[in-house]
C-alpha cells in the first residue's frame, strides 16, 4: 500500500466475511462496546490511517482506535525500530519481581524496557516536577492508583471531587468518578466521599470570563470553591484526597473547558493545596499538538495518569506523593510489559525525531478550517486542540446517520457525548490525508441530511 496515493475503496460494509468473524467473536464474547462491524484483517496492507479489511475494503480510519493507536497502522515510524529486535518469549513478566535489561548497562542498551519507559514519561512530565511512576495495564489501572496515592499522601482524608460529564474507566473504584452516562454505573456500589461538580465548558468573553450556562459559576464564586468549609461550605478541604478532571473530556462528548474555569480549578488546588489528578488516557501522548492536554491549561498536574497511545497504563507524579513502603504498589505484570515498552518509548521517540506535535497542530487547523468553511445548519459547533477533534450536531440521530454514511464512503468515525462526532486522525497525517478525510465527512453530512428529507417525504 502506497500511502501517499491511498484512497478508501469500500464495496459493501459490512460484507459478508466481516459479518462471519462477528458473529464468531459473539459466541464467546462477555457483551461490551463496539462501534462498528469493522474487522481488521492483520494480514492484509494497512499504513497509517489507511487499513483493510476481511472483505477487501480499504478504510480511512480517523479513529485511531479512540487514540490508542496514535499513528495508525504499521506506521514505519515505529516499525522500522521494533524490526531492529528479535522479540523474547515471555514478553511480559512479573514486573514486581524482575527487572528487563538489554545489555551491560542501561545507556547501552538497543532495546528500551520498562526503565526507559518511565525514564522517557519522566522526562516530558518534568515541567510538572515528575520524577516517579508505575505503571500497570490500562488506564482504569492508572487511575485507581492515582486515587490510590493521593489517598495515602493526604491520610486521612475521606473526600475525592469529580465533574459531571467525566469518563476516568470501568473499575469499580474509577466507576464512581465515572460521571458521564447512566448505563456505565447502573447498579454498581460507589465509593463514599465522591463529591461532584460542573464541568464549565461555556463560552466566554475575551477577558476569560464564562457565561456559565451549566452553573458551575454561581453567585460570588464557584461551586467548587463554595462547598469548601473556608469559603462557608460542608467540606474541609484537608479532608479531600484529590480533584479529578479530564483537561478535555472525551466520552462525554469532546468537552473543551473555559478558561474562567480551568483558572479557578488552578487557584483552589493551589490555594487549598488539593492534589489535582488529571486524565490524559485519551487527550495525552501529543494528541492535541501538545505531550499533556493540560499544558494548554493553567493547571499544575500533582498526578497524570495515561494508557491508550502509551501502550501500557501509567500513575505519573512526584515522588513525596507515592508511598514509601514497597508493598502498597503491586501488579502482576505492572512495568513488565517489554513490548508495551518498547512501543511507549518508541510512540514518544517518533513525536520528538519527527515534530508531531507541530504537525498536529498544523492539521488541526487545516481540518477545523474545513469543517467551519463548509459545513451545513445541522452542524452545531466545530471544536479541537491538535487532532483531537469533535463535531456537533443539532440531534443524536443526525450524528448516527452521519457516522453511518461515513462508513459507507469507507471513513472510520466515533460518537461521543450527545450528538458529537469525535475525529483523531493520525499525529503524523499529511495535508492531503485531511483534506480526503475532512472532504468524505462533508459528503457524508450532505448524504444523511438527503436521506433524512427522503424519510420524511414517506
Amino acid at each position: 500500500m502506497d500511502r501517499d496515493t491511498a484512497k478508501p475503496d469500500v464495496d459493501a460494509f459490512p460484507g459478508s466475511n466481516a459479518r462471519k468473524w462477528v458473529e464468531f467473536h459473539g459466541k464467546n464474547a462477555a457483551p461490551s462496546e463496539y462501534s462498528h462491524e469493522f474487522v481488521w484483517d492483520v494480514t492484509r496492507e494497512a499504513d497509517g490511517p489507511f487499513v483493510t479489511d476481511v472483505d477487501g475494503n480499504v478504510l480511512l480510519d480517523f479513529t485511531c482506535h479512540i487514540g490508542a493507536a496514535p499513528l495508525g497502522y504499521n506506521n514505519e515510524k515505529v516499525t522500522a525500530k521494533l524490526r531492529e529486535f528479535d522479540l523474547v518469549e515471555p514478553m511480559k513478566i512479573a514486573g514486581q519481581d524482575m527487572y528487563f535489561g538489554a545489555g551491560p548497562t542501561p545507556e547501552e542498551s538497543a532495546v528500551p524496557g520498562s526503565s526507559h519507559l518511565m525514564d522517557k514519561l519522566t522526562e516530558v512530565s518534568s515541567q510538572y516536577g515528575m520524577d516517579t511512576v508505575f505503571l500497570s495495564n490500562s488506564g482504569a489501572e492508572a487511575m485507581e492508583n492515582a486515587m490510590k496515592i493521593t489517598h495515602n499522601y493526604r491520610a486521612p482524608s475521606k473526600y475525592g471531587v469529580a465533574f459531571d460529564g467525566s469518563f476516568h474507566g470501568r473499575t469499580f473504584g474509577t466507576l464512581s468518578i465515572t460521571k458521564s452516562k447512566e448505563v456505565y454505573t447502573r447498579h454498581y456500589p460507589q465509593l463514599s466521599g465522591i463529591e461532584t461538580v460542573p464541568f464549565c465548558d461555556c463560552t466566554g468573553e475575551d477577558d476569560g470570563d464564562c457565561n456559565c450556562e451549566c452553573g458551575f459559576f454561581a453567585g460570588e464564586g464557584s461551586q467548587l470553591r463554595t462547598m469548601l468549609a473556608p469559603e462557608g461550605g460542608r467540606i474541609n478541604p484537608d479532608e479531600i484526597a484529590f480533584l479529578t478532571l479530564e483537561p478535555i473530556q472525551g466520552v462525554g462528548g469532546y468537552r473543551f473547558p473555559s478558561e474562567a474555569f480551568m483558572q479557578e480549578v488552578a487557584a483552589v488546588t493551589d490555594d487549598y493545596e488539593i492534589p489535582l489528578v488529571v486524565d490524559e488516557i485519551q487527550s495525552g501522548i501529543g494528541r492535541t499538538g501538545e505531550i499533556w492536554a493540560a499544558d494548554h491549561y493553567p493547571i499544575e498536574p500533582d498526578v497524570i495518569a495515561s494508557a491508550k497511545a502509551l501502550r501500557v497504563g501509567a500513575t505519573i507524579s512526584r515522588s513525596e506523593i507515592f508511598p514509601a513502603e514497597k508493598n502498597r504498589l503491586g501488579s502482576t505484570f505492572g512495568g513488565g510489559d517489554l513490548l508495551g515498552s518498547m512501543m511507549g518509548t518508541f510512540t514518544l521517540e517518533a513525536i520528538q525525531e519527527h515534530d508531531l506535535l507541530a504537525n498536529a497542530t498544523r492539521r488541526g487547523e487545516q481540518a477545523n478550517e474545513l469543517l467551519r468553511d463548509d459545513s451545513p445548519a445541522s452542524v452545531e459547533d466545530v471544536r479541537g486542540k491538535g487532532l483531537m477533534l469533535a463535531v456537533e450536531f443539532d440531534t443524536a440521530d443526525r450524528r448516527d446517520a452521519v457516522v453511518t454514511a461515513s462508513l459507507e464512503r469507507g471513513l472510520l468515525t466515533l460518537g461521543c457525548g450527545e450528538k458529537t462526532i469525535r475525529l483523531l486522525p493520525p499525529l503524523d497525517s499529511s495535508e492531503r490525508e485531511i483534506e480526503l478525510g475532512i472532504g468524505i465527512f462533508l459528503d457524508a453530512i450532505d448524504a444523511a441530511a438527503v436521506d433524512a428529507s427522503a424519510k420524511a417525504l414517506r
